[in-house]
């Protein structure tokens, strides 16, 4: 069975990096991560019109961590622990099938320097280890590039790719699914 209890909030660390939870104090960080169009580009969801919006979207992730179905952590680096960079977590947990999805953004300023792999690897063993998940998977807009190499780097693979299965922004957008499997399980 899985073990989708998150109390207290597993805090994830790293050599240079520290997950923690997400509270209502990292709302303008949050915010302008969302509202940064580079960060957004391949981040099919509405963009946030206040801080407000941003505080309901931590309180969402506050209840999915509650009800075992998601986990969310911020991304501080440990040489600058006051300031979030980015966040990285397992969504849409279904237990019946031992899987999650995980999604991920970085700030700009920090791409290209191997955090968010860091963070992921860490987040991968967090859940193949501790939750029992057999199986991770993630949903990209196929035109992110980079997303594509980081995913195939955590060794996940492409499985999937769906014509104009999204509607957004008033358009349908594809969609590519890379999957990982849980081998050492």
């Amino acid at each position: 069975m899985l073990n989708l209890d998150f109390s207290p909030f597993p805090i994830l660390e790293t050599d240079r990096l520290i997950l923690q939870e997400i509270t209502d104090a990292h709302a303008p960080a949050l915010f302008e991560m969302r509202t940064d169009p580079t960060i957004m580009r391949y981040i099919d969801r509405p963009i946030p019109t206040s801080i407000e919006e941003v505080k309901e979207l931590i309180q969402k992730m506050a209840t999915m961590k509650s009800a075992g179905e998601g986990i969310s952590w911020g991304i501080f680096k440990k040489d600058n622990p006051s300031v979030k960079i980015g966040n990285i977590g397992l969504y849409r947990i279904i237990a019946a099938h031992y899987r999650a999805e995980i999604g991920y953004m970085l700030t700009t300023n920090e791409h290209q320097k191997g955090i968010m792999f860091e963070a992921m690897q860490k987040v991968i063993e967090f859940g193949f280890s501790q939750i029992q998940l057999h199986s991770m998977e993630a949903n990209i807009n196929p035109a992110n590039l980079a997303s594509k190499k980081l995913l195939e780097k955590a060794g996940f693979v492409r499985e999937a790719y769906f014509k104009e299965n999204y509607f957004f922004n008033g358009q349908f957008i594809d969609s590519e699914i890379y999957s990982l499997l849980n081998t050492k399980g």
